[in-house]
């Protein structure tokens, strides 16, 4: 069974749909690519989704610890390069909560560090993780 339908809607913009849950969103070209940027961009997804992910295990994890990692937020900087254009660097600062024990804090971050996107990420892209614990 497929995941996804992405529908090119015209004017450098996607409507993607996850098809088990009816869940939609739309991306546009970035503006230093012909585009509006009035959306996530392709790329900026991918960089997105890598915190997405690490948060998610994370969580997945936490549950497992007795952790509650609720109101944790990640802030993401991906940086493009070009010839050819491609990411060359995703920044992922994060933003988590006090009273973990270090034990947990350690086992944690290797399970962000370690998560499916993060594995899934071509090795030149440069990965700067942050763990800002309290």
């Amino acid at each position: 069974m497929s995941t996804s339908k992405v529908t090119y809607l015209g004017d450098l913009r996607t409507e993607c749909v996850h098809l088990k849950s009816g869940s939609t969103y739309i991306t546009d070209a970035p503006t230093d690519n012909n585009g509006k940027g009035e959306a996530f961009s392709p790329t900026d997804t991918v960089a997105t989704g890598l915190a997405n992910c690490m948060l998610t295990v994370m969580g997945i994890k936490a549950r497992a610890l007795d952790v509650v990692l609720d109101g944790s937020q990640a802030e993401v900087t991906k940086t493009m390069a070009s010839d050819p254009r491609r990411i060359s660097k995703i920044e992922v600062v994060m933003q988590l909560p006090e009273g973990v024990s270090d034990k947990h804090k350690k086992i944690l971050e290797n399970t962000a560090r370690t998560c499916p996107v993060e594995q899934s990420l071509h090795p030149d892209i440069e990965r700067v993780v942050v763990f800002n614990w309290g």
